[in-house]
């Protein structure tokens, strides 16, 4: 109930400086009530979609449309709020000196109006989020990226200097809506030529059917030396209303069965070796564990059973929280840890080698890229497809591409 009231007084601060900012600059008092119905519209839209669709498993265009329009509705009003309650605290701050020069008789207004021109800025400003948002729902959502890495490894065996990694995280395939595009992001994965595929989680939503369709598509992903995957908070069946728990457990069991049928190696808390020649390298992978209220369902001790701290391991692990709580301070050493989850929020601001920025940065630590601390190295996916917004800006789908190399001593 706290957290509704804190909601509900954000939104109703917000709307409230959002209006100051349109009467501002109305020419007419018409168009400030043409906002507000706006407004109230989009919010009551969104609530009516979940109403109508329920089922959060199957893909609703009319709903991701309404998600999309409250996100940019949202964050032009965030804007908003940010210059008019600057010019607020201006405006006070100049009320009050002028209030101790005027002489206490003369009647005059303790706060100076509000100036058009920084409504103006102010809506200049918001127009490219929300514009952003708009572009991202419509194209950005399919606009897939490979990143390639290259990282070094005093104790990398020989035979694996020059392996090449490709890696997907968070599918999220209940969400798509356009099979030719993600069909062009599956071949363009494949051409990277990959040694190994590794997945690190989040392939649906929240049910096992929402692969209906789709398992000849991801199990046409190849690589020499195969597909490994893990399981993602999301895998679990954990944010649906089951029937009973046998229900619940049949739709964890189906998971298991598509991955199967895929090809794709699921390892839950489990490792596995692969070689070249009398060198190998170990691949782990942990189920679900990270910090905050997400389920911590894996067991990284267990994972690691039978391995030795001398052996170059890679571990698969679905939240990148998991790598500072447990996995960096392992005995074990995990030279690679690859995650994804966080999605970089869908949404930022990215300049290689001159600004990263995302909301993401407020939740975690380590919210998209190449990680390096106690020799160890962390790379965070941006995620494959998308959840709750049905679009990306900024932060682009992507396919990770990294090729180890064996330090030169």
């Amino acid at each position: 109930m706290t957290r509704l009231l804190i909601v509900l007084a954000i939104f109703i601060a917000l709307e409230i400086y959002a209006f100051q900012l349109i009467r501002t600059l109305s020419v007419g008092h018409w168009w400030k009530w043409i906002y507000l119905t706006v407004s109230i519209g989009v919010i009551l839209n969104v609530i009516l979609q979940f109403l109508w669709h329920p089922d959060r498993a199957q893909v609703s265009d009319s709903r991701d449309i309404a998600i999309t329009l409250a996100l940019a509705f949202f964050v032009l009003k965030l804007v908003f709020f940010m210059f008019m309650c600057s010019e607020d605290i201006y405006r006070s701050i100049e009320g009050l000196i002028s209030s101790f020069r005027e002489k206490k008789d003369q009647e005059a207004s303790f706060l100076p109006s509000r100036r058009a021109f920084i409504a103006k800025v102010g809506l200049a400003v918001a127009a490219l989020p929300f514009g952003a948002i708009l572009y991202g729902a419509w194209r950005g959502k399919y606009d897939y990226q490979v990143r390639e890495y290259e990282l070094s490894f005093d104790d990398l065996p020989e035979a694996f200097d020059g392996y090449k990694i490709t890696q997907l995280s968070d599918i999220h395939v209940g969400s798509f809506d356009d099979r030719e595009e993600v069909e062009y992001a599956v071949d363009l994965a494949n051409q990277q030529q990959g040694d190994v595929i590794l997945f690190t989680g989040d392939l649906v939503n929240n049910e096992a059917r929402e692969m209906e369709g789709w398992e000849d598509l991801f199990g046409s992903l190849t690589a020499k030396d195969g597909v490994y995957s893990i399981l993602g908070n999301h895998d679990y069946g954990d944010y649906v209303q089951w029937e009973s728990e046998e229900a619940k457990e049949e739709n964890m069991q189906q998971l298991y069965r598509v991955q199967k049928d895929m090809g794709w190696r699921l390892l839950l808390d489990e490792n596995e070796k692969i070689t070249r020649g009398s060198d190998s390298i170990q691949i782990v992978g942990v189920q679900n564990w990270g910090g905050g209220r997400f389920p911590k369902y894996g067991d990284l001790q267990k994972a690691a059973t039978g391995l030795t701290n001398e052996e170059f391991k890679i571990l698969l692990s679905h939240d990148p929280t998991h790598w500072d709580l447990q996995v960096k301070g392992d005995a074990k050493k995990y030279q690679l840890t690859l995650s994804g989850h966080t999605h970089g929020m869908q949404f930022g601001i990215e300049i290689p080698g001159v600004i990263k920025l995302s909301p993401a940065w407020f939740v975690y630590k380590k919210w998209a890229g190449i990680y390096k601390e106690a020799g160890q190295f962390l790379n965070v996916n941006r995620g494959f497809g998308f959840l709750g917004y049905s679009g990306r800006a900024g932060i682009w789908p992507e396919i990770t591409v990294i090729t180890l190399k064996k330090r030169a001593k």
